[in-house]
């Protein structure tokens, strides 16, 4: 019985795109523990494959490229089962305060991008950043193409990231637009330029273990469906209270009122949780070929990344 099921384990990042989580929470009896990932996407997928949480809300690019690499462990350990953001993300390019030669986006070619993690949605826009400025090597496989960085320094969260650039230990990196906002606001950091997502920008996943794939007898854990329509709920809530959506993010977040404004203006979520489209995930295959990060003819489908059975 579902009722004497443990909750489940969701994980997300702490930011202002968690906030219908929060809602869905707090008015409408999600039982589940939310496990913080201030890292990302990145570290949500070991965390999946180790057992560490049941389900995670994170970057659609983090979660195709993490299906689609032709080293993923055994079955994965995670499917796509449904959308969250519907509008694309916004990548702001940052530096350092004080590193005047890095004074647009062509001055990073070859240069040292810092990253939360291999496998993030910051690792991952690097490759995709890099394929719209023709930086990467068209006359090898895009496995034995030479990197366009000198280095990925791999730094594990944003307040390193934005050491690092000061540091020297990264010449740049990117982070959300209003996430970075306040510190360009601040002159901690500076920005060099911007570059938005091809795709729908959040997606929800959720563990192997809980999909019943794995024969005709199996059944997808009930937790799961539920958790979704509460969170259904909690997207519902915050389309319609958009004063207390600012108020949880200027004081539970790190975000201004007017920051948290603005980006209300930006975002858009999905009305219904459930399904996926797979012409999303086929483009976003697609494009992480093309900007070397997944290799043709290798690594799961678009097809196999999908849950089955859980609805449209």
């Amino acid at each position: 019985m579902a009722e004497s099921q443990p909750p489940l384990r969701i994980g997300f990042v702490p930011e202002h795109f968690s906030t219908p989580i929060h809602f869905a929470q707090k008015h409408f009896g999600l039982t589940a523990t939310l496990k913080s990932f201030p890292s990302g996407s990145g570290h949500m997928i070991t965390a999946l494959r180790s057992g560490e949480i049941d389900v995670a809300i994170g970057l659609t690019e983090a979660w195709v490229a993490g299906l689609g690499k032709e080293d993923t462990p055994g079955d994965g350990g995670y499917r796509i089962v449904g959308n969250y953001v519907k509008t694309p993300l916004c990548w702001a390019i940052s530096t350092g305060a004080k590193r005047p030669e890095i004074d647009s986006v062509s001055a990073l070619k070859g240069a040292k991008i810092g990253i939360s993690r291999f496998g993030s949605g910051s690792y991952v826009m690097g490759y995709v950043l890099a394929n719209q400025q023709g930086w990467l090597s068209t006359s090898a496989p895009s496995s034995a193409a030479e990197p366009p960085y000198s280095e990925f320094a791999v730094l594990h969260d944003f307040a390193r990231l934005r050491a690092a650039v000061n540091d020297g230990a990264a010449d740049f990196f990117m982070w959300e637009h209003f996430t970075s906002k306040r510190y360009y606001d601040s002159g901690e950091i500076r920005r060099v330029g911007e570059i938005y997502t091809p795709w729908p920008s959040w997606h929800i996943v959720a563990s192997t273990s809980l999909l019943g794939q794995g024969g005709p007898d199996q059944k997808t854990d009930p937790r799961l469906p539920d958790a979704l329509a509460k969170l259904d709920q909690g997207i519902a809530y915050f389309d319609q209270h958009h004063d207390e959506a600012v108020q949880y993010i200027s004081t539970h977040l790190d975000y201004s009122e007017a920051d948290a404004r603005e980006w209300l203006k930006t975002v858009e979520f999905a009305p219904k949780t459930v399904g996926v489209d797979l012409g999303v995930v086929q483009n976003c295959v697609g494009i992480l070929r093309k900007a070397g990060v997944l290799v043709e003819g290798k690594g799961m489908q678009p097809e196999e990344m999908l849950a089955k059975g859980l609805g449209a």
